[in-house]
């Protein structure tokens, strides 16, 4: 035997091979077979060459992959890792190996005829590309351009009542079940990712096994292991993003030179900068079944604090004066932390798995492992350097001294709370390493839902999985409640207008009481008695959920439309690419408990916009339940060639543990959602489960495109088998 291809009911594939290599190999090949097209989309996205066959709206993310320089980077840690490790360089070598085999052995995908692309051929860093292309705004840089942003047009107060201790950008579910609280003696680990949905999805199920180990679990298609979601048999082991800053931005002054470029250092002189241009060569705008109709050149700088990635010597595109660079980890140190993923597959302990994730790096993360042995493991896994707190907030000044990086934090670690521990991106271990965290919804309900049983077992967990309790919906049914009270009071205090934007003021009392308002009209004094009386469940067949977020988004569309807020809804010239974290619609909605808490908001009368929403919504309401209007939108690099699909409605918002979120006050549609579910049982690995949105297969028309889908939309998992007398044969390789 070399390698062996088995597959379940789901086609899900079950590899096995006599070495670690020939393993890799085999993952790398039906990788291929499974998602050759997922694959050479992320293979250019790496390399900064995807608007070659994708057109311009890919445009702005190749500029960011060249300017952020993701290819040489990619290349620089391979080359310190063939040094430092060179086992694992050869295991990643016959995983592109594979890749290569399998590129060149089947039909191409019907996306490849479309686009007029063939599939290219990995080079040994490329998975290392991949990888940095999947998490270079995972830690959400452009979050400190927000920063700046709302602080020039607010003032600085503005930067907590923005902050994403309401919904952020990014979040996952997970907790660990301690053997003390299980039906079994043992743990159990369960949880769900949550990314951008994509179509294939970002998260492979596979079952690797060979004399070294035995290994199932959630892989990103391109990189061989399995990183961040597995169980050996006798350890397993899950993550969520911890949160932690990790990346910063500087301000730099650059001038050109006749020699090329120079950047004013903290030591007060001008320093050489690299500095070349590239290619990029974009599909017509007509069509993208011709590629290289149009080439845009791109300027590669580099200070001595990192790439540039928006402006330059000149500015911004509108010619506002401004240079940004970024120094994020890798770039730093030619580290990825690729050095973790075999130890972690041959992990058999849950201290096995706490040396492998000391060689962790990016993205950072907060991790829960247990092992049959009774090991117990939750802590933070990653590299965040020690720097000034400024430097976590906004874009710092490169020219001046004392933003420098001195070291690295050491990751903490935390326990356990009667037998579990929970973890959703809110405040926890990983608070010393951060600046903004999720709300705490989403971790406290978890967390009670596991207070109310004493016991629990893995065919329990889909109950927690698909919670659809909308805790945040507190503030906004306050100000209902406040809107249908009877009027007791024969005095009321008015918010005094702000004399300047940037300055928040203190509520006055005023001397007279204020006229009576008029009352609401009986629809909208009925819709809000109905919204009152809701169980705060987003379920998909909910008119009051339908509602309810028909009323969030009227709100949230009137308090950014306010004239004390409207002048932060233009962006500075920044990348396209950066500007979903500048748009004000989408930072006024994921703020909306704070903003509604606030003891002022820059004079604007509240109780009248929740009024006028109410009103607005009672007089056209929305004519169905969530569902109709909360559907899964996946991110396809190619659009369907037949039309957008009508994709199925969905249950939960961003912060119910069912976390589907769309963007209230834009769209009602789900971008972002679970990328997967799990449930990791260390009494008998057999028993546990999994399931992702669509399926196994990347490859349109496949019976396991979208098999699973149906199973994710009802909160159900598939069975996790590992007995290869249980599955079908494919091939010999």
């Amino acid at each position: 035997m070399s390698a062996e291809t088995y597959r379940d009911a789901w086609g899900i594939p079950h590899l096995r091979a006599d070495s670690a290599a020939e393993l890799a190999r085999a993952q790398g090949r039906v990788t291929a077979r499974d998602r050759a097209w997922q694959l050479e989309v992320e293979r250019h996205r790496a390399q900064g060459t995807s608007a070659s066959f994708l057109g311009p709206e890919a445009l702005s993310w190749d500029r960011l992959a060249r300017r952020a320089r993701l290819a040489d980077t990619a290349r620089r840690c391979f080359t310190a890792l063939e040094r430092q490790d060179p086992e694992t360089a050869a295991w990643v070598r016959a995983y592109v190996d594979g890749v290569n085999d399998g590129l060149a052995e089947n039909d191409p995908a019907p996306e490849f005829a479309r686009t007029g692309l063939a599939p290219g051929r990995w080079e040994p860093w490329t998975p290392l590309g991949v990888w940095l292309g999947t998490h270079l705004l995972f830690a959400g840089f452009p979050a400190k351009l927000w920063r700046e942003h709302i602080t020039a047009h607010l003032g600085p107060e503005a930067v907590a009542l923005f902050a994403t201790d309401g919904p952020g950008t990014a979040g996952s579910n997970g907790w660990l079940v301690s053997g003390e609280r299980t039906t079994t003696g043992h743990a159990l680990i369960a949880g769900d990712p949550h990314r951008f949905i994509e179509d294939p999805g970002v998260y492979q199920q596979i079952h690797l096994s060979c004399p070294e180990f035995d290994v199932v679990g959630l892989a990103v298609p391109g990189v061989p292991g399995v990183a961040h979601f597995g169980h050996t048999g006798t350890v397993a082991w899950a993550i969520t993003n911890a949160m932690a800053d990790y990346q910063d931005l500087y301000r730099e002054r650059l001038r050109r030179t006749g020699a090329g470029v120079e950047a004013l250092g903290p030591d007060g002189t001008w320093h050489r900068a690299a500095r070349h241009t590239e290619r990029v060569e974009v599909a017509g705008e007509e069509t993208v079944e011709v590629a290289g109709e149009e080439t845009v050149e791109v300027e590669v700088i580099e200070t001595d604090r990192g790439p540039v990635i928006a402006g330059g010597p000149e500015g911004l595109e509108d010619g506002t004066p401004a240079a940004l660079s970024l120094r994020h980890p890798p770039r730093v140190t030619a580290d990825l932390g690729f050095g973790a993923l075999l130890p972690l597959l041959r992990a058999r302990t849950v201290a096995d798995v706490d040396r492998a994730l000391d060689a962790w790096t990016e993205p950072v993360n907060v991790v829960q492992a247990a092992d049959t042995e009774g090991g117990l493991l939750h802590r933070v896994a990653g590299r965040v350097p020690v720097r000034p707190e400024e430097n976590g907030l906004r874009p710092v000044p490169a020219w001046e001294p004392g933003h420098e990086w001195t070291g690295w934090h050491t990751p903490p670690r935390a326990g356990l709370t009667d037998g579990v521990a929970v973890m959703a991106n809110q405040r926890g271990p990983s608070t010393p390493l951060g600046v903004e965290f999720a709300p705490p919804h989403r971790a406290d309900r978890i967390a009670a839902l596991l207070a109310a049983k004493e016991r629990w077992s893995a065919p329990d967990m889909p109950t927690i999985h698909t919670d659809t309790h909308l805790a945040s919906a507190t503030p906004l049914l306050n100000h209902l409640a406040a809107l249908t009270a009877p009027s007791t009071a024969t005095t009321a205090t008015t918010p005094a207008t702000p004399t300047t934007p940037t300055t928040a003021t203190t509520p006055t009392t005023a001397t007279t009481p204020p006229a009576t308002p008029t009352p609401l009209t009986p629809e909208a004094a009925a819709l809000g008695a109905r919204l009152l009386a809701w169980d705060r469940r987003m379920d998909a067949d909910s008119t009051d959920a339908a509602a309810y977020a028909a009323l969030r988004a009227a709100v949230v569309r009137r308090l950014a439309a306010h004239p004390a807020l409207a002048p932060a809804s233009v962006p500075p010239a920044y990348p396209e690419v950066l500007q979903p974290w500048l748009a004000l619609v989408p930072r006024v909605a994921y703020a909306l408990e704070h903003l509604l808490r606030a003891d002022d908001l820059y004079g604007i009368d509240r109780a009248a916009t929740v009024r006028a929403a109410l009103e607005e919504v009672a007089a056209a309401p929305p004519p169905g339940a969530w569902g109709d209007t909360h559907r899964l939108a996946p991110w396809r690099a190619l659009p369907d060639a037949t039309g957008p699909a009508a994709e199925p409605g969905l249950s939960g918002d961003h912060d119910c543990v069912l976390c589907t979120s769309p963007v209230p006050g834009l769209t009602d549609r789900a971008a972002r959602g679970p990328a997967a579910r799990y449930v990791w049982d260390l009494a008998d690995r057999d028993n546990s489960r999994w399931v992702v949105p669509h399926g196994a297969s990347g490859v349109p028309g496949s019976p396991h495109h979208r098999d699973q889908q149906p199973l994710w939309l009802a909160g159900e998992l598939t069975p996790v088998i590992t007995d290869f007398t249980r599955l079908t044969k494919e091939s010999d390789d």
